[in-house]
């Protein structure tokens, strides 16, 4: 299951949280020690003390540092499921996944056979410069070996990202070529984009354009702008806003992508907190799309920014919200960082929606397993399937315009789209679980790449596609791979089979702006979205 657990950033409140450190800081250093009884105590608390202790007394040397860390995440695992203790070692790969860039070599990549596989090497970054292709497999790095079990995706980027300027060499197998290539590559800056895709539908006459976002990072409003202008350009009568699996990040970026569509003094969000002044957030009536038809589309990986994107659409009457229930994540985090550096995230206030709710899921502190199981509940209970097998809040809140909406749990949508399994077998299913359709793809596309490489937009990559019909090709690589085929079964599935596939080799030739509009083209949730949108053009 996709890891949707990525707690949210604020912006906004990071000044009221500067002047509120400051004022503890001050208390603190004003209490450093107490008197009681006569006896001097220092105020830095039993933990800090006996950490210190250990330091200075314990009968053998320890590493205090690795106790910290533990002792560190410890206390923060017993609050809510959002709060999180990063150590020093993790805390930049952590933050660069919401920053506008990083520093690296600039490939996609994906391990196959405990093997670096190049997806995809980015356009501009070093990788290009010194010529490495997408299909060339990474089997050493800095003359040592780098294949085998213990290779995973972490590991990987941990070791080929670094500082810029600073330089790794990669030794490379390529298809067609005996010996072993090398090359130095200096690292350099690679951009982190938030939008997936951009591209128009046309449908009955109308033009409507569609734009993916995955996540909320430092630059997602200037991207999502851009992106608005160029399908606005291309005469975009209406938008779908695609915020399925996207999990959130800056608050801040939300806020002002929903004050694009509102109107003069609509609320977009308020957040308080015990400690935490009441803030709001209102549209200033500068809005570039106060007036076109709008569907944002959610499912149950849609988390925090994304909620409240949504949110603030649907308590206006925006926008139609088209998909399955939201994850349920209301919380606001603050990072605050220590001396050593590490940092924490720790939850400071709750966010409400312009009706007044808060879409937090229930939690009980300290007990996550049941929160992170959350999502699989809602599968095995049938809520993918039907809006009937969904539980909402029994408190009831109202949009602008008198609707009934929910709290607690998430958004519900507007317009339910439950999953159609219609085409799902068994022998399907194991080929995906097992990543077969993607390797499958990938080998494909290496062995066809001269000749894949001629089609500049995935409408002609995808009739030459169909007319390879390499379908007996993947039963014979699944086979190899240990799944018996299944005749009856395969049949039933040839369609969602050939649309998965297809869509992962036009993705390995033409990227996202690629993959996204064929993929797209025969989902449930962009189909009924379509059909929404095309009534009120």
């Amino acid at each position: 299951m996709k890891k949707y657990i990525l707690p949210t950033l604020t912006i906004l409140f990071l000044l009221a949280g500067f002047l509120i450190g400051n004022a503890v800081s001050n208390k603190v250093n004003a209490q450093r020690f107490i008197v009681q009884n006569g006896q001097l105590y220092s105020a830095t608390g039993k933990a800090d003390q006996l950490l210190q202790m250990m330091e200075q007394m314990y009968v053998d040397p320890i590493n205090v540092d690795s106790i910290t860390d533990e002792v560190m995440q410890e206390f923060v695992e017993r609050l809510d499921p959002h709060s999180a203790y990063i150590p020093k070692k993790d805390l930049e790969m952590v933050n660069s996944e919401l920053s506008a860039s990083f520093s690296g070599i600039g490939i996609q990549f994906s391990i196959q056979s405990d093997t670096i596989q190049v997806v995809a090497v980015i356009s501009g970054g070093p990788s290009e410069g010194v010529g490495l292709l997408a299909g060339d497999k990474i089997v050493e790095v800095d003359d040592s070996a780098f294949v085998g079990k213990k290779i995973n995706n972490e590991k990987v980027m941990h070791t080929l990202r670094g500082e810029k300027g600073t330089k790794v060499k990669l030794g490379v197998k390529r298809e067609g070529v005996s010996e072993m290539l090398y090359y130095t590559i200096t690292r350099g800056d690679i951009p982190i984009h938030s939008v997936d895709a951009k591209f128009m539908i046309d449908h009955q006459g109308h033009k409507i354009g569609f734009v993916r976002v995955n996540k909320f990072g430092e630059n997602t409003y200037d991207e999502f702008i851009s992106a608005l202008a160029t399908l606005k350009s291309k005469g975009a009568e209406g938008y779908i806003v695609d915020l399925r699996e996207n999990s959130g990040g800056f608050m801040e970026q939300a806020i002002r992508m929903a004050n694009e569509f509102l109107s003069l003094g609509n609320m977009i969000v308020y957040s308080e907190g015990r400690s935490y002044p009441r803030y709001e957030a209102r549209a200033n009536g500068a809005g570039r799309f106060k007036n076109v038809p709008l569907v944002v589309l959610i499912d149950g990986f849609s988390a925090s920014a994304s909620e409240i994107f949504a949110g603030a659409m649907q308590d206006n009457d925006r926008a139609t919200i088209v998909g399955r229930r939201s994850f349920g994540k209301g919380l606001v985090q603050q990072q605050m960082p220590f001396p050593d550096g590490s940092a924490v995230r720790l939850t400071v206030a709750r966010y409400y929606t312009p009706s007044g709710r808060c879409i937090q899921k229930p939690y009980k502190m300290g007990e996550q397993e049941d929160y992170q199981k959350d999502l699989l509940d809602r599968f095995e209970h049938g809520e993918f399937y039907s809006e009937d097998s969904v539980h909402q809040d029994t408190v009831v809140y109202y949009t602008t315009s008198g609707r009934v909406v929910h709290g607690g749990g998430g958004i519900m949508p507007d317009v339910f789209v439950g999953r159609d399994t219609s085409l799902y077998t068994p022998y399907f299913n194991v080929c995906v679980n097992k990543a077969l359709t993607y390797q499958f793809a990938y080998d494909y596309t290496n062995r066809h790449r001269v000749q894949l490489n001629q089609y500049k937009d995935w409408q002609s990559l995808e009739k030459h596609l169909i007319a390879a019909n390499w379908i007996n090709e993947f039963v014979a690589f699944a086979k190899e791979k240990g799944v018996e085929p299944n005749a009856e079964q395969l049949a039933k599935s040839k369609p969602l089979l050939q649309r998965l596939v297809n869509a992962y080799i036009v993705r390995n030739i033409l990227g996202d702006e690629g993959f996204f509009p064929l993929f797209e083209r025969d989902d449930e949730i962009t189909q009924k979205a379509v059909e929404v949108l095309t009534k009120s053009l």
